[in-house]
Order: structure tokens, then sequence, then C-alpha cells
């Protein structure tokens, strides 16, 4: 405190040594004096005022404490009357148990009730669904199938939550309603016979087809929930999930791979132009299926389907697998270039794709790096493919055979020429964007460089 008050003292000192610096200050003392009391008793009323704050805001946490400190005298004499109830409960707690075990079997009793009409009037459900079956209803017949599963279910679902390790009466339950998984399975035939014949069905019928796609997206809706509730419970019916979406995928794959397969109905022992009546025939079917497909079948399935481009893929690889089957068998020279002639007439995959990879390296020019050794490939590919075509015309190519070959179609050799013109095109391409910066830069101090060379980079990848 002492050091404090000499502190003040040697400040004031400082203060009014400063002040009275010369002789004519020396009558406004008495101003100064003024000056100095109004600012003293400013800070006397504020250093007041904080402290008063202060012992207001020590009050409010003292009353503050003291609230807190009377609710937690209350809560702990809640809890003490709690624990003293509760243990005197224990007692009333245990005799509710018959009351809980009767609570637990009135609901039994009353999911058996509910499910009891469904239960006696099984065989009965079971004749009606058959006969619908039998007659095409398929939506019907589903309707009453799906009534079947769920009485089953959720009687085996019951005594499941009841006792899982009881499977005496589980396997009773699953026998009880055997028939169900017979009419499941007679039923998925039907739906699979409606989407074999798809192609016809939606164009004689449509609403049989829109009634077997309704039927599968129940189907998954109800794998969906079972599956959600396996999670949760660990319980899952017999004969799920069922995956008849997956399945009709399936079926169309292998319909679509008979249907190419399918299209060859002469030999070359029958017929010499059987190549390329067989091709012929493929490419009608295929040109057909798909424009049915996209004007009507597409109507006939949800949006999330994609038909359309599944379909497109099972034929692409429906007709991959084919020509692959017709390449490894042993054909004649005139067979090897209609077989030839009909993949470049309708896959044009050599050239879109020599296309793309050019429009992939324009975007991004340091990739890939080998581009224009791939082209210089392509090009001389292409080359030497026409001249063997050419060389293969003249030595076996026969007009009958050319007969065969509808003159609409530009020839093979042509096509190939016009990959490889393409190529050469982008090899220039390739070039002027290379002195591209170097033309733009034609001045004496750049002509007068020595190091040219980096502004050719095709010199150095030719």
């Amino acid at each position: 405190m002492k050091e404090t008050d000499r502190e003040a003292v040697a400040t004031a000192v400082q203060r009014v040594a400063g002040m009275l610096q010369r002789p004519d200050q020396l009558d406004k003392v008495e101003q100064y004096r003024r000056r100095e009391a109004r600012k003293k008793a400013s800070v006397e009323a504020r250093l007041k005022a904080a402290i008063q704050s202060q012992l207001d805001g020590v009050r409010t946490g003292l009353s503050q404490l003291h609230n807190a400190l009377n609710d937690v005298k209350d809560i702990q004499q809640s809890l003490a009357d709690v624990s003293k109830d509760w243990r005197q409960s224990i007692n009333t707690i245990e005799s509710l148990k018959d009351v809980k075990d009767a609570v637990v079997q009135h609901s039994q009793l009353a999911a058996a009730v509910e499910n009891l009409k469904n239960i006696f009037s099984v065989p009965e459900i079971v004749r009606e669904t058959q006969d619908l079956i039998e007659q095409g209803a398929l939506l019907q017949a589903h309707r009453k199938l799906m009534d079947l599963e769920c009485s089953r279910d959720g009687l085996m679902y019951e005594q499941y939550r009841m006792d899982s390790g009881n499977t005496r009466d589980m396997t009773l339950i699953h026998g009880y309603f055997g028939s169900t998984q017979g009419l499941s399975d007679e039923l998925a035939k039907q739906l699979w016979m409606v989407l074999q014949r798809s192609l016809v069905t939606v164009r004689r019928d449509p609403t049989l087809l829109v009634s077997v796609v309704r039927i599968i997206e129940r189907e998954e809706k109800i794998d969906r929930r079972i599956l959600d509730r396996k999670k949760q419970t660990g319980f899952v019916p017999p004969g799920r999930p069922k995956n008849w979406k997956e399945k009709m995928f399936t079926i169309l794959e292998r319909t679509v791979t008979t249907r190419i397969e399918g299209t060859q109905a002469d030999t070359r022992e029958s017929d010499k132009m059987w190549l390329v009546r067989h091709l012929e025939i493929i490419r009608k079917y295929v040109l057909d299926d798909l424009i049915v497909a996209k004007n009507l079948m597409v109507q006939c399935f949800p949006p999330h389907y994609e038909i359309f481009k599944n379909l497109l893929n099972m034929y692409h690889q429906a007709l991959s697998t084919r020509m692959q089957d017709l390449a490894s068998e042993d054909l004649e020279a005139n067979e090897i270039v209609s077989l030839l002639t009909w993949v470049l007439n309708t896959y044009t995959r050599y050239k879109d794709e020599a296309q793309l990879y050019k429009e992939e390296h324009l975007r991004n020019r340091q990739h890939p790096h080998c581009y224009v050794q791939y082209m210089i490939a392509i090009i001389n590919n292409c080359q030497t493919f026409k001249e063997s075509i050419v060389s293969l015309k003249r030595k076996y190519l026969k007009n009958e055979v050319e007969e065969g070959v509808s003159p609409s179609q530009p020839s093979m050799d042509g096509i190939l020429d016009a990959i490889a013109k393409e190529g050469c095109s982008g090899l220039l391409e390739e070039v002027f964007l290379d002195l591209e910066v170097g033309l733009a830069l034609s001045s004496c101090r750049f002509l007068g460089r020595s190091p040219v060379l980096p502004h050719c980079p095709l010199g150095h990848r030719l």
C-alpha cells in the first residue's frame, strides 16, 4: 500500500512539474486544481459504479447458489421417496407377473384369432389361387398368394418371437402352409413365360406385361420390408428374398441370347449363301426388337428399370458372343469377307473409339503419352486391313456373293479408308497445335533463339 502511495505521489509530482514549467502558468493554478478535482470526482464515481456492479453480481450469484442448494435438497428428498416407494413395490411387481403373462398370451391369441379365418380357409384359398393362375388372372392370383404368405409369416413371426428355439412348432406351421411355396413357383413360371414372349406380348396385350411388372414390383417391396425387419429381429420367412427383379433380367437376357442363336436356318451344305442370309436375319430381328423395346416396352416398365438400356446391352452382348462363335468356325474366304463387312457396317465402334480417343487427348494433351504412336498404329492397321480385304476380294469374292450384299451399304475397305483419313487429320491437327505457340511468336527475337526444338514436341514423339 505504501509503495502504491509513493508511486501516486511521484506521478502527481511529474504532472504538476509538467503543468508549471513557465512563470505565467502560476496564474492558472486554481484552474488546474479545479480541473483535477473534477477528474478525481469522475474517476471516483466510475470506481463506485464498478464496485456496486460487482457487488450486485456477487449478490445475485449467492442468491442463485442458495436456490440451487434448496433444489438439490428437494431432489435428494424426492429420490429418497422414490427409493422408498420402489422398495415397497417390489412385492407388488412380482405379483403382476401373472398379469404380464396373460398380456403376452392375449396378444398371441389375438393374432391367432385375426388369422383364424385364413388358417381354416387355407385349402380353399390354395384351390382358388391355382385356378386363377391357370386362367391367367395373374394379379388376382398374386393377391391371394400374398394373403397366404402374410398369414404364414405372421404366425411364424409370433412363434419366433415367443420361442425362437422351438423348431417343432415352426415346422408345423410351415408344413400347414406348404402349398404356398408351390403356388409361388407356379406363378413365377407364368411370369417368366410372359417375359420370354414380352416382345410379342407388348404388341398384342400390353396390359398382361404391365401386370407382370406390377407383381414383380410388389415382391421387391416385400423383400425390402422383410430385409429391414431382419436387421431388427433376425427373422426371415421361408422363401425370402425372392429377388424376382433380378430373375426377370436373367430371363430377358436368356431370351435375347436364344433369339440371336435361333436365327440360323441354313447351313453351308444346304445354301452357300447361308452366312449372308443369317447375318441379314440377325440385323432385321435386332432392329425390329429394339424399335419395339424403345417405343412400347418402355411404357410398361418403371423408369428406374432402364429397360431399353438393359435390353440394348443384352443384344450387344448376344451379338458379340454370336460373332465370336461364327469367327471361330472354319469359314471360307468369301464368308470371312461377308462377316467382316457385316460387322463394320453394323458396328462403327472401331471408328467411334478412335474418335473418342482423339477427343480425350484434346481435353488434356498430356495424356495419353503415346497418342501419336497409337494414331499411327491405327492408320497402319487400317491400311493393312484394307490391302488384305482388297486382295481377298480379287481372289475369292464371286459375283453371286456380291449380290448377297446390299448395294446401299458402303464397302468395308471404304470404311477402313475413312478411318485412316480421320486418323491422318488427327495427326495434322496435333502438328498444328504443337506449332501454334511457335507461329504466335514468330519474331526476330524468337527466331534468334537457339533452342527451337522444345516448341515442336511432335518431332520428339515421331
